[in-house]
C-alpha cells in the first residue's frame, strides 16, 4: 500500500426505474446514502469517502449533512463512469486505488471494505472484488449475481444464471457476487474507455467488460453480509437489521 491513497467513492444517482430517488429513501430517520457512507468512513486506510451524484436534490442533502459530494456528468451509463469521474476530480494518481462503494448498501460492513484494498498487496491485482457462498435459492434467482473464479481466485465468468451447472447438489458451492469493485487508477480508466461488450449486454453485467477484454478480476470469498436496497419494500428489512444492530451495541429503544 506504499505511496498509493484509497478513494471510496459512492456513486448516488436519482433515477431508477424501479425506485427513484432511491439514495435520498430514509431509513431511521437519515437517508440512505448517510448510512452508507457513515460505515465508509469505518473502513480502515482510506484516505478520502466521497459521494458522486446527478442530481441537485441528492447533492443539497449530502452538503447538508457534511458528507463531501460531487456532482458528475448526469448522461454515465454506469456507476462505475461516475466514480472514475469523481475519482479524478477528487485528484486520483494512476497507482492510487478507487473503491466502488454501492449507494444501496446501507448495511455495509466496513470489514468488507478492508478485504477489498488488501487484495491491492499483490501487486498483480488490478481488479478487485467480493463474493460470499449463497444458498441454491439465491442460485436460482436472477437478482443474485453469480460468479465463478480459477484457481488462483480471478473471476472466470458472472452470470445471473446458476453457475456451474448443477448436476448434483452434494458438497455444491455457489458464490454470489457482492457489487463492490477496487479499481487501481489506470485500470479504472482503460474501463471507461472500453465500448460495452455483448455478454455485458445480454447479462447486463459491466463487470462483463473486463472479462472480455482479459482485464483480470480478483475475487475475495468473504464471510461478511451484506444487504442491498432494491425496492421500497426492500426498506423495512434493512430497518430491522439495523435496529437489531443498535440493539446489540447497547443503545436499544423499545
Amino acid at each position: 500500500m506504499e505511496n498509493k491513497k484509497v478513494f471510496g467513492i459512492i456513486p448516488a444517482r436519482y433515477g431508477s426505474t424501479r425506485f427513484p430517488g432511491k439514495p435520498l429513501a430514509p431509513i431511521l430517520g437519515k437517508p440512505m446514502f448517510l448510512h452508507v457512507y457513515e460505515k465508509a468512513t469505518q473502513g480502515k486506510n482510506i484516505y478520502k469517502v466521497a459521494l458522486a451524484t446527478d442530481h441537485e436534490k441528492i447533492y443539497n442533502a449530502a452538503q447538508n449533512y457534511n458528507v463531501p459530494v460531487i456532482m458528475t456528468d448526469p448522461s454515465h451509463k454506469s456507476g462505475t463512469e461516475r466514480v472514475y469521474e469523481a475519482a479524478k476530480i477528487l485528484g486520483a494518481k494512476e497507482n492510487d486505488i478507487v473503491i466502488n462503494i454501492q449507494g444501496d448498501e446501507p448495511l455495509l460492513d466496513p470489514r468488507m471494505l478492508d478485504e477489498l484494498i488488501e487484495c491491492f498487496d499483490d501487486h498483480k491485482v488490478q481488479v478487485a472484488t467480493l463474493a460470499r457462498e449463497i444458498s441454491f435459492e439465491d442460485a436460482v434467482n436472477p437478482n443474485v449475481v453469480k460468479v465463478v473464479l480459477d484457481l488462483d481466485s480471478f473471476a472466470i465468468y458472472f452470470s445471473r444464471s446458476p453457475i456451474p451447472y448443477f448436476s448434483s447438489l452434494n458438497d455444491h458451492k455457489f458464490l454470489g457476487h457482492i457489487g463492490m469493485y477496487g479499481f487501481i487508477f489506470s485500470a479504472l480508466k482503460r474501463f471507461v474507455e472500453l465500448d460495452q461488450t455483448f455478454l455485458e449486454k445480454a447479462e447486463r453485467l459491466e463487470q462483463l467488460r473486463l472479462i472480455q477484454n482479459r482485464i483480470p478480476i480478483y475475487v475475495k470469498v468473504t464471510e461478511y453480509f451484506s444487504y442491498g436496497v432494491d425496492t421500497p419494500e426492500d426498506l423495512a428489512k434493512v430497518e430491522k437489521i439495523l435496529k437489531k444492530e443498535i440493539c446489540q451495541c447497547g443503545h436499544c429503544w423499545h
